[in-house]
């Protein structure tokens, strides 16, 4: 299996034009990694990478800064130009889809012919002003580095005071350059290269963690006189397990679909008569994909920060106690942490899937789905379906999500290593990947060679 594997990925260098797209792809995000290396002017980036170096497991896993940092692929740590990283263009995306439900005349330019590159315009202008606020935020937060990382001693900035508007001004401009250029360079990658870009720029961020996971996966299972010792070989194999299954777990559900069967009327055009038809309407069960994790660690981050806060301002204990059981891996995290993911997959269907909108065009396309009559029918059944299928892909998402979590503050195992056994990381690299072989197989199989699958052909995300 694995040589029909590797010698798949060599058929695929030897299409001239597949090869092409494959090399342009690389030598992109090759750029991407130089731009999350080089530093501001104007910051010590050495000692933010230092202090996180020395505190690797307390500053990676402290909510969303952890979270951010990972997906910007150690650029925040860095003080690197590409800091922002592609967050506030992928907020941007979400923003203009969920307005795109709600507002009217978004919703309608959306379903006209040429309105979808306006809304991605939209996007881009609305990333532009996200760049600017965050990227103050992030200037304002660099000056005041001690409150934000825990026992970080020192100063970043080294302008002086009289120049500190300056250096808030330049570093808001270079934090949006680099971000606009990271847009850029992705939208080129879905264009001349092979994959979803701006999927590939997040997922080689992700990537580049894994010589930390593996330097501490080692320190996990050094021998006793090196000062380890803590785990053994029965671990080593436990986790292995774990991360096949949790592997093979995203990839069946991120594939997971139910087909809805769809029968076409006899239909006459002119003086031809077309024949009826059946086809297929696939429903994905994990519609959301990782937006509801996402969602819902950034919500749980403020409550027990300003109920920690709130507590040592007023002296108040039960405050105290509150933010304790708010603190990622408590009992009463957990519980919300997963009762959230559960609400938000489901808005995030309701938000998204129309059903009245797909049972408008079967109608009027002659389109009805056997045993349910067209129109209101039709929509209600679409609704009970989506509805009982989203409660599966949204428990599997709970259970992926809180993985980590457990692996991390229950069993101890070091934060680099277990947010590559569950998460956003995990949930977002194997759907990538997915998405970009299915990319690769279409051309292969365009030229008569041999897919990844001997049965069957990969389906990505989409």
């Amino acid at each position: 299996m694995i040589a029909a594997i590797a010698n798949t990925f060599a058929n695929c260098f030897k299409i001239p034009e597949l090869k092409s797209r494959i090399l342009f792809t690389l030598l992109v995000l090759g750029i991407c990694r130089v731009i999350a290396m080089i530093p501001i002017p104007g910051l010590d980036g050495a000692a933010l990478a230092d202090y996180f170096e020395k505190n690797a497991s307390r500053a990676g896993a402290s909510g969303m800064l952890g979270m951010y940092s990972m997906f910007t692929g150690g650029a925040l740590e860095r003080c690197a130009v590409g800091a922002l990283g592609i967050m506030p263009y992928i907020s941007a995306t979400i923003i203009i889809q969920l307005l795109t439900a709600v507002v009217p005349r978004l919703s309608k330019l959306a379903r006209e012919e040429g309105g979808r590159p306006k809304l991605v315009q939209y996007g881009r202008y609305l990333t532009v002003l996200l760049c600017l606020g965050q990227g103050l935020v992030m200037a304002i937060g660099w000056e005041n580095a001690s409150s934000i990382f825990p026992q970080f001693n020192g100063n970043l900035v080294m302008y002086s005071p009289g120049f500190i508007w300056w250096y808030r001004i330049q570093t808001v401009i270079i934090l949006t350059t680099g971000t606009l250029l990271l847009m850029w360079l992705g939208e080129q990658v879905t264009e001349r290269g092979i994959g979803n870009g701006i999927s590939l720029v997040i997922s080689i961020g992700i990537i580049a963690r894994l010589p930390q996971a593996f330097q501490a996966l080692g320190d996990m299972f050094r021998s006793e006189a090196q000062g380890g010792g803590k785990f053994n070989l029965f671990h080593g194999i436990a986790m292995v397990l774990l991360l096949v299954g949790v592997i093979a777990g995203v990839i069946a559900v991120t594939q997971a679909q139910r087909k809805i069967p769809v029968q076409h009327a006899q239909r006459a055009v002119g003086r031809k008569v077309y024949a009826g038809q059946t086809s297929f309407m696939p429903l994905r069960v994990n519609f959301a994909g990782v937006m509801p994790v996402i969602f819902a660690q950034a919500i749980l981050m403020f409550p027990q920060r300003i109920f920690q806060t709130l507590g040592k301002a007023f002296d108040l204990k039960f405050l105290g106690d509150i933010a304790r059981w708010l603190s990622e891996g408590a009992f009463l995290y957990l519980l919300l942490y997963g009762t959230m993911i559960l609400f938000f997959s489901y808005f995030w269907v309701a938000t998204q899937f129309n059903e009245l909108q797909i049972a408008d065009d079967l109608k009027k396309h002659g389109g009805y789905i056997p045993g349910v009559r067209p129109g209101q029918a039709t929509s209600t059944y679409l609704h009970n379906a989506m509805s009982r299928i989203t409660l599966a892909g949204a428990i599997f998402l709970t259970v992926i999500a809180i993985i980590p979590i457990l692996m991390y503050r229950v069993m101890d195992i070091p934060y680099a290593v277990a947010t590559f056994f569950g998460g956003t990381s995990m949930l977002i690299l194997v759907g990538v990947l997915l998405d970009t072989m299915r990319q690769m197989e279409s051309h292969l199989l365009m030229r008569h060679y041999d897919g990844f699958l001997k049965k069957g052909r990969i389906r990505g995300r989409f």
